[in-house]
């Protein structure tokens, strides 16, 4: 899978918002050629909500276990939520040991080197092997993104 072929699975979802960030733009430049996706019928930005999904495409300060620096690699991050994280990885997303050491893998579900215990899962360059759990789990992510902004909007 490709970004622009994950974006474009994530955007046929419906009412999704996508941010990516460049020169010019208003983002950090740390930002820039990364991708957040919101659930946002509106076209606008929500206050006080994540993404459901993001695509990396370099390591930030706080964040360098998968080596995203190496050219041609991303990294996914998905908000699975608690029960699709421990379905996937076999153990509660505060349960997560130290894992950094696989963060690099390719094609590989791992929990999130930063953000596992919130429930995200990541995989760097998905491919063949995780194509299908990958998809499953941006639907997933993506009805839940859709739930919380229907609550919020009455």
């Amino acid at each position: 899978m490709e970004i622009d072929e994950i974006t474009e699975f994530i955007e046929s979802l419906g009412g999704v918002l996508t941010l990516a960030p460049g020169p010019g733009s208003d983002f950090p430049e740390i930002a820039w050629g990364d991708r957040f996706f919101y659930y946002a019928p509106d076209g606008q930005v929500p206050t006080r909500v994540q993404p459901f999904a993001t695509l990396v495409t370099k390591d930030n300060p706080d964040d360098t276990s998968s080596n995203l620096n190496r050219p041609g690699v991303f990294r996914l991050n998905i908000s699975a939520g608690r029960e699709a994280f421990t379905e996937h990885l076999g153990h509660p997303p505060r349960e997560v040991a130290d894992h950094r050491g696989d963060a690099g893998r390719s094609d590989t579900l791992l929990a999130h080197p930063v953000y596992a215990g919130a429930a995200w899962l990541a995989v760097v360059n998905p491919g063949a092997r995780t194509d299908a759990a990958v998809r499953r789990l941006l639907v997933s992510a993506h009805a839940r993104a859709r739930a919380a902004y229907d609550r919020q909007s009455g």
